[in-house]
């Protein structure tokens, strides 16, 4: 055996990978989109797997409240209020010493998801949120770099790969952004952290796959599991890829990436708020909301809006029936953009 790859032997043993396999792990790059519960499961499958070069982005900070399914954190990250990404870096980085780990600090929108995607082999999408999902899903297509799309909340997850030209797109599954408010969220339905290491696990094979140049065992399927219940299903998609009239992979529209669609946030001077608008307005059934957020902290609602008052971290979110918030307690816009899809959805 190549002595370089003696860290790897288990890996390489396995007839899917073997020593070529790890050579092309050693020589690839990937994107990961958010650092969270599944962002830094996946990280820390890739780092040990032997990707060669890892570049983890996330807008956010380590909380208490992620330690419970957010496996590279601990209460120290806590109390240093350490950006995800500088930590997530840190805890990599003992872990495997030989390969390149970038953590980017930023948000993720369209002024530079194309030159953090461009130069990888696959996105990974470890995100919380519909409007992230489609800029990835736009960048995708645009650059020819594969993505794998996962999703987890409460029990149950779902993964996808998109091939761009290969398979279906995101876009051939769901059209538009959900409305706001009408999808669950981690904050309003809660998530069991083996979930979040089975989802993760999944999209992580679907990328050692993609990375060790084995397309022809990508199927164009949904998978979508509920480990409460133990169900494990495969939609098959592939007819989408020949029936659907996509205005994404087949027609070029690209509305995320130019900036056409997706939230707005304007700091509401000296009220220590911002606003997040949506750019498609939809009007939102408060009552609904209303429901699913009464167990994420005080929750008061009129005809005309509904108002969520979070402890910790002390924030005022006033959702109004077009789809707007002001989120009170911060001028920060990435901050506030994380609050809005946390508890609205999107």
């Amino acid at each position: 055996m190549d002595p370089s790859l003696e860290r790897y032997r288990k890996q390489t043993l396995f007839a899917g990978i073997g020593e070529e396999g790890q050579h092309k792990l050693l020589d690839s790059r990937a994107l990961v989109v958010g650092c969270g519960a599944l962002g830094t499961v996946i990280a820390d499958q890739l780092v040990r797997s032997g990707v060669g070069h890892v570049r983890i982005v996330d807008r956010d900070f380590v909380e208490l409240s992620n330690l419970q399914r957010q496996v590279l954190y601990d209460e120290q990250d806590v109390a240093d209020q350490l950006p995800k990404a500088v930590a997530a870096v840190r805890k990599l980085e003992r872990i495997n010493s030989s390969i390149e780990i970038e953590g980017i600090v930023s948000d993720v929108d369209h002024t530079n998801i194309l030159d953090l995607a461009r130069d990888c082999h696959v996105i990974l999408d470890a995100t919380d949120n519909f409007e992230i999902r489609f800029l990835i899903n736009d960048a995708s297509l645009e650059t020819g770099v594969p993505w794998v799309n996962g999703g987890c909340v409460g029990s149950h997850g779902q993964v996808m790969t998109i091939i761009p030209g290969e398979s279906p797109c995101l876009r051939c599954l769901v059209e538009n952004v959900p409305e706001p408010g009408s999808t669950e969220t981690c904050d309003t339905a809660g998530v069991i952290g083996p979930a979040v290491n089975v989802v993760a696990s999944l999209q992580v094979t679907e990328a050692l796959k993609l990375l060790t140049e084995q397309r022809d065992l990508i199927e164009p399927v949904l998978t979508v599991i509920d480990l409460w219940h133990g169900s494990f299903r495969r939609l098959n998609l592939g007819n989408l890829a020949e029936t659907s009239n996509c205005p994404a992979c087949r027609g070029g529209e690209r509305l995320w990436l130019d900036g056409t669609r997706g939230s707005h946030t304007t700091v509401l001077c000296g009220r220590n708020a911002v606003q997040v608008a949506p750019r498609d307005r939809s009007q939102v059934i408060l009552d609904e909301l209303a429901q699913r957020l009464a167990g994420s902290g005080k929750v008061t609602t009129n005809p005309f809006l509904v108002k969520l008052e979070l402890q910790d971290p002390d924030y005022e979110v006033t959702v109004f029936r077009d789809g707007r918030a002001i989120i009170k307690g911060t001028e920060d816009i990435a901050t506030a953009r994380g609050v809005y899809a946390r508890y609205i959805g999107t």
